[in-house]
């Protein structure tokens, strides 16, 4: 009999186990005014719930990362999951703390971000459609604003934009490759000026990366009018402030602030908010999240998007100082396959037992580890097991993790579910109690050039880095405004630790290639893509809808 799906599992357990959202949000404290229920089993946390959790004091904080996935993704949201509810079952009060999902993976080939097997968050339809309208409501806010500056064209410009140098962009919240690089406004004098226009997935969107990063309203209110949308036909800046709409903008994101609450499948109460992409966006749920997270619990479990190198080192060096908290333990999720994958056994022959493959692919996780004890936090290694480890493969891959000193436990949390955690949360738990002594990667007032230089020798590997004329251009533009001390997002692959994704294992002396720098100034950072990245991914040959269906019962299948 084979192993039941994903949504399988969950449509059986959100049929028998699934309590409902009010005894969940019961459990962290929370009364009925404290959160605005969605259906039975999904709610917003309202603004009186926040205040009132805010003034509870810290729990403890982990943080779940990982290393370089093979294209199938290494179960990291499952972990994460699985984590969490094998702290509860161990007896420490844990709440979870999640990003939502993308209709692009989702429809497209990585699936959804609600974990797998018996480690998931539920309900996971909802979750992995439509949710509570978050990107809805980021997808509009984002257009309305494009919209509002395609108007102030029509209307006369007076503020003078240069319609060649504006740099607001559409979304959609699906991959769309036909819409990266598009033309707007034509059909005459009636339909707008025309220009070039360039969309980008919402996840990818300075708007996005706004709402994970605010603390209130006043925040949000306050980011959005720093947004940079355009520039003057004499290369003045302008921003939302300039336009006056800061207020509307907010407006549209007054609910989707709130943070979602619902649960895993063993009932563990779970914040899923917010949901960047790591490779191309920052790729941590909202701050807000986490802090509730570690307010409502003895113990808050939080992931960043990728491996160690892309959303791992953005929360340390990003989120961590806006969050005034830092995380007491990180936990980097590895599997055999991926490791094989990176030590050079071709993709479809991971099923297969190839130690010498997992030794050379065990590089890659060394660097990951090197990489996360930078910053003098304790590590813990969780070996996601999948039903195709051998033996043999698991008790060398533990040994070579003993081998440079590195605390290691087996989860085989995605068959069973928190009985297959609790040596691995156990491990987590002891690990918070280590020393800590957080150092960050970069001072924000270096220059950029130097920020970038940083993560590129330490993370990555690189010696050295090569800017197009478009970014060295971009370098000037951001020393002429003030703009450059801010921390760096870094866009690239996430299947490698360089900006080319056949560049597996462990890479050294390289060059990354910088091929764009934008200031983000809302969000409070700069976005620097790499390589060949694109914020509007596309679909494959064969996505994952070709798979989907309902019946007349409203039941879907083949949703993972």
């Amino acid at each position: 009999m084979s192993f039941p799906s994903d949504i399988e599992i969950a449509q059986i357990n959100e049929h028998d186990n699934m309590k409902n959202i009010e005894r969940i949000s019961g459990l962290l404290g929370l009364d009925t005014e404290d959160i605005e229920p969605y259906g039975h089993y999904k709610a917003k946390i309202s603004s009186n719930g926040i205040r009132k959790a805010m003034k509870q004091e810290n729990g403890k904080l982990i943080l779940v990362t990982s290393i370089n996935p093979t294209p199938a993704g290494e179960g990291k949201s499952t972990v994460a999951i699985g984590l969490a509810d094998s702290m509860q079952a161990i007896g420490e009060k844990t709440v979870l703390a999640l990003r939502e999902p993308s209709l692009g993976p989702v429809m497209g080939m990585k699936g959804g971000a609600t974990g797998g097997g018996y480690a998931q968050v539920v309900p996971m339809e909802d979750i992995n459609l439509h949710f509570t309208g978050d990107m809805h409501a980021l997808t509009s806010a984002t257009n309305t604003l494009a919209a509002l500056i395609d108007n102030h064209l029509h209307q006369g410009n007076k503020l003078n934009i240069d319609p060649r140098r504006i740099v607001w962009k559409r979304v959609l919240d699906i991959n769309d490759r036909a819409l990266r690089n598009s033309v707007i406004g034509i059909g005459g004098p009636t339909s707008s000026i025309p220009r070039e226009e360039h969309f980008e997935i919402t996840v990818a969107s300075e708007l996005m990366a706004i709402l994970c990063l605010s603390q209130d309203l006043d925040d949000l209110k306050e980011r959005i009018s720093k947004i940079l949308i355009a520039y003057t036909y004499d290369k003045k800046p302008i921003f939302v402030r300039d336009l006056g709409v800061e207020g509307a903008i907010t407006v549209l994101l007054k609910d989707a602030l709130k943070p979602n609450l619902v649960q895993t499948l063993e009932n563990t109460p779970a914040i899923v908010h917010g949901g960047p992409f790591a490779n191309i966006a920052h790729g941590c749920n909202s701050i807000l999240a986490t802090k509730l997270a570690m307010k409502l619990g003895d113990y808050a479990v939080t992931e960043a998007g990728f491996g160690a190198d892309l959303g791992g080192e953005k929360f340390l060096d990003i989120v961590t100082p806006k969050l005034g908290h830092t995380p007491d333990a990180i936990v980097i999720v590895a599997t055999v396959r991926a490791l094989k994958y990176n030590g050079g056994q071709k993709l479809a022959e991971l099923k297969e037992e190839d130690l010498n493959a997992l030794t050379v692919g065990f590089k890659n996780l060394k660097r990951h580890v090197q990489n996360m004890r930078y910053y003098h936090i304790p590590v813990v290694v969780a070996i996601n097991k999948f039903e195709t480890d051998t033996d043999n493969e698991l008790k060398l891959l533990r040994t070579l993790c003993e081998g440079i000193g590195v605390d290691v436990e087996i989860a085989d949390i995605h068959h069973k579910g928190s009985d297959g955690g609790k040596d691995l949360a156990r491990m987590v738990v002891r690990a918070t109690d280590k020393e800590s002594n957080y150092t960050r990667l970069y001072d924000d007032a270096q220059p950029t050039v130097e920020k970038i230089a940083t993560v590129a020798s330490e993370i990555y590997g690189a010696n050295n880095v090569e800017y197009s004329k478009k970014a060295e251009n971009q370098l000037k533009v951001l020393k002429e405004n003030v703009w450059d001390e801010m921390p760096i997002c870094i866009a690239k692959t996430q299947y490698s630790l360089s900006d080319d994704p056949k560049l597996l294992g462990s890479p050294r002396d390289f060059t990354l290639h910088v091929k764009e720098i934008v200031p983000k100034l809302g969000a409070g950072f700069i976005v620097v893509l790499t390589g060949s990245i694109l914020t509007m991914p596309g679909l494959p040959k064969k996505p994952a809808a070709l798979n989907m269906n309902i019946d007349n019962d409203g039941t879907i299948s083949g949703l993972f």
